[in-house]
């Protein structure tokens, strides 16, 4: 049982009580409590980004093989245009955080971009379909290396606008859709604010349905059956999960654009500037006019100074770990035997499916179990704290690493002592070993992805909340436009003098695990940094939390909480 929550119909008194913490309704009206957001509402936003991500991913999580196979890219430039393109993809919503913040509000800014996405995703469909856009077909049983048809510039041109017309849908849509379910619970409220604890949680849960099924299903349509169909789907998932979202307009809670979030930080910036000869005192706290009750009576939040760049900062090494699970781990699996029985080859892509499946289990554990179990000893509702979460999953990272690299040294061992040296000879190996570095990223996944999202929404100011979600975004994206760079170093460095390289188009002789080792010790370090920061990170507290804390406690009791 994921969502047993009660759903509050009013105040204790039986009158129709309005939202506490400004929320209005589309013509900027107060909303009424009882019909309006909580999981009502989040289902439909649930809903919506469980069709969009199975869209997404079903794009995404083969891309680097269709760049290969259809593109002829080598796998430098493949792996990159793959992690640029994501780049961009995640880093866009800083843009899209902007406009809803600044000026359209979230609802409006989503409905303008999804349109853009579906816009998008229907002519990457058109791309890969029809005759005169997708690239000539060499005929079967042409290596790819022997294949002289290549796509022309045009072809190349419309793929790619396609993309990266893709990306700038997303910039509108991502930052906005999970700010929007946090939205639908009332900070003010002991009740909504206790299910809002849950919510990233089952948002994380509702990406895992749809990305399972891309990592599978589309996975293998797109191998076997052809690109047109496995692009097709997804697009058709776009536009029914917009449809799902517009259907839900009526139990939205909205909060108002609040003016450029530039401005108010310039004009702190000005503030410091004019001030700074004024003696600081020892307590921060002792800056704000009013007291945080004070502030918690008023409805409205205080906004503490907190180092969350640093953090942003100490999430950009991960990211760039997730981004291999897309490109290098797919090109491993290329090169293993994916046969399962006589007549089933695995696509090597499905791989990414153990993610996602064990993302889903570590966070049914984690919620269940995990959370209730330690909040009885720590106190806190979460049961751990954001930071104390995501170090969790950076420690993960390093073991994915070490993992990882490990298996590709056993790979090339095989590879070696059966004299398998050319580049599309299979090595005897089954593609399960690489199992282990998957599983471990789905459970890294829950600690990392989930803390990130949150943190980044939980501590950024009041009326920058899209801006603070799109943080998340931007620490994916900045990691993958990273992973490009460090790729392309790497494999440049390792060539020279005459030496073969770390990474080459023929995995048989290259040196992955190499790679992998550098990676393993950039998260080590990257560990030590964040370790440095959380020790000294003091959390934005944006509500009573005396008060809030002990009702919290009361409506988390066992008998009141899922139960």
């Amino acid at each position: 049982m994921l969502m047993e929550v009660a759903e509050e119909r009013g105040s204790e008194d039986g009158r129709e009580e309005y939202t506490k913490d400004g929320t209005v309704d589309l013509k900027g009206r107060p909303v009424l409590r009882s019909q309006t957001g909580r999981w009502t509402a989040c289902s439909f936003i649930l809903g919506y980004e469980m069709c969009e991500r199975m869209s997404y991913y079903g794009i995404a999580s083969n891309l680097v093989l269709y760049l290969t196979r259809e593109l002829h890219e080598g796998t430098v430039k493949s792996a990159n245009n793959v992690t640029n393109w994501a780049g961009f993809v995640w880093m866009a919503p800083i843009f899209g955080a902007y406009i809803a913040d600044a000026h359209l509000g979230r609802y409006r800014t989503f409905v303008l971009a999804s349109g853009i996405y579906v816009l998008g995703m229907s002519l990457l469909t058109l791309a890969v379909t029809v005759p005169a856009l997708k690239p000539p077909s060499c005929g079967n049983g042409v290596k790819d290396e022997d294949c002289d048809k290549n796509a022309s510039t045009f072809q190349i041109g419309i793929f790619y606008f396609a993309l990266y017309m893709i990306a700038i849908g997303t910039g509108g849509t991502k930052p906005n859709i999970s700010t929007m379910g946090a939205d639908q619970f009332d900070d003010f409220d002991p009740k909504e604010r206790t299910q809002k604890l849950s919510f990233f949680n089952f948002w994380v849960l509702g990406i895992v349905f749809g990305t399972l099924f891309s990592f599978t299903f589309l996975v293998y349509i797109q191998d076997n059956v052809g690109w047109g169909l496995g692009y097709g789907l997804p697009t058709l998932g776009l536009a029914v999960s917009v449809l799902v979202f517009l259907v839900g307009t009526p139990f939205y809670r909205h909060r108002l654009p609040s003016g450029s979030p530039l401005t108010r930080m310039s004009m702190v910036v000005v503030a410091a500037v004019r001030k700074w000869k004024l003696a600081v005192p020892k307590d921060p706290k002792e800056l704000h006019e009013l007291s945080l009750h004070d502030y918690s009576n008023l409805g409205k939040f205080r906004i503490d100074h907190t180092p969350i760049l640093s953090v942003l900062v100490a999430t950009l090494i991960p990211s760039t770990i997730t981004a291999q699970v897309g490109t290098l781990f797919v090109k491993q699996g290329t090169t293993l035997n994916r046969s399962l029985g006589p007549h089933f080859e695995i696509p090597p892509a499905c791989l990414t499916a153990f993610v996602t499946i064990f993302m889903f289990i570590s966070l049914l554990i984690y919620d269940r179990y995990f959370v209730p179990a330690i909040r009885k000893h720590t106190g806190d509702p979460r049961g751990i704290s954001m930071l104390q979460r995501l170090g969790i999953g950076l420690a993960f990272h390093i073991i994915i690493m070490v993992t990882a690299c490990f298996a590709e040294k056993k790979r090339l061992g095989i590879a070696k002592e059966n004299g398998i040296l050319e580049q599309n000879q299979t090595v005897p190996l089954t593609i399960f070993i690489l199992l282990p570095q998957f599983a471990l990223m789905g459970i890294a996944d829950t600690f990392v992805d989930v803390a990130k999202l949150e943190f980044f929404y939980d501590q950024a100011p009041q009326g920058m909340k899209s801006l603070g979600t799109s943080y998340f975004t931007t620490s994916i994206g900045i990691g993958n436009f990273l992973s490009s760079f460090l790729l392309t170093v790497v494999s440049h460095i390792t060539k020279k003098d005459g030496h073969r390289g770390w990474i080459q188009n023929n995995l048989n002789t290259s040196r992955l695990d190499y790679f992998y080792a550098f990676y393993a010790v950039l998260s080590f370090l990257n560990l030590l940094f964040f370790l440095l920061v959380a020790k000294s990170y003091v959390y934005n507290e944006d509500v009573d939390v005396i008060e809030s804390n002990r009702e919290l406690q009361r409506v988390l009791e066992p008998s009141s909480y899922g139960a």
